[in-house]
């Protein structure tokens, strides 16, 4: 499969490294334009209509997300570059869109590369790129969405709504505040990541859980939740999640 792809990077050099990588790495990337000017990127993505676009988030003109909201129907698929920056990398990773943490290492950007294209094939940039918008404009962390996919496709669940994440053999149970819990095939350690906030905390390798649903704590180390949920805490976790309650 060729992917037809366009990269933005306001800086010359990263440009040039960006190109020379996927040219040596990903034979199946077709750079089909270049641009240094935001601006100039966001008409090339009009009139060329790639499969893919390499965005720079940082750029002094307009940022790579302000790049994505001038597209009312976003198709195509992004794999972001940033300088570290953790609102940029948690509002990106709640959507499950592709980034990279300059200076680019070759693994993920292969790995990047070849999860894009598995996601062109399911044509699920338009959901997720709206998604994203929609985070942006939300400032409370609670309130914004997370993608979960799911048997029957892609979830999108208000942070808010999840009471606790339970790792089930590789899988995870997501506990919803009402409805039926929704069976994920990541681990528990990628929602932790996912849900990497002072409002969550993982009490035990296989319980991540929402502090706002907190009902009781037990003493022989146990907390219950909204909905009488009665989750284990590890012993080696107990005080310093109790320091966490108190502050």
């Amino acid at each position: 499969m060729t992917i037809k792809t366009i990269l933005i990077d306001d800086e010359r050099k990263a440009l040039a490294i960006l190109k020379n990588k996927l040219q040596r790495l990903c034979p199946n990337v077709q750079i089909i334009a270049e641009t240094q000017s935001p601006k100039e990127g966001i008409e090339l993505i009009k009139s060329l209509k790639p499969d893919l676009v390499f965005l720079d988030i940082a750029m002094p003109e307009l940022s790579g997300f302000d790049v994505l909201k001038q597209f009312e129907n976003p198709d195509f698929e992004i794999i972001f570059a940033t300088a570290f920056d953790n609102y940029a990398i948690e509002a990106i990773k709640h959507c499950a869109i592709g980034y990279l943490v300059k200076p680019v290492d070759n693994k993920d950007l292969v790995d990047a590369v070849a999860n894009a294209e598995n996601n062109i094939g399911d044509k699920s940039a338009l959901q997720k790129n709206k998604q994203l918008i929609e985070n942006l404009g939300v400032q409370t962390f609670q309130k914004k969405k997370i993608i979960i996919p799911s048997v029957e496709g892609l979830e999108f669940v208000k942070i808010e709504n999840i009471v606790h994440c339970e790792g089930e053999a590789g899988y995870t149970k997501i506990h919803l505040k009402e409805g039926k819990p929704l069976l994920s095939s990541n681990s528990i350690g990628h929602f932790n990541k996912l849900l990497e906030h002072s409002d969550f905390y993982l009490v035990h390798k296989s319980h991540l859980i929402n502090l706002s649903y907190i009902e009781k704590y037990l003493n022989e180390g146990y907390v219950i939740l909204t909905g009488n949920a009665k989750i284990p805490v590890s012993r080696n976790r107990r005080q310093e999640f109790l320091d966490q309650l108190k502050s």
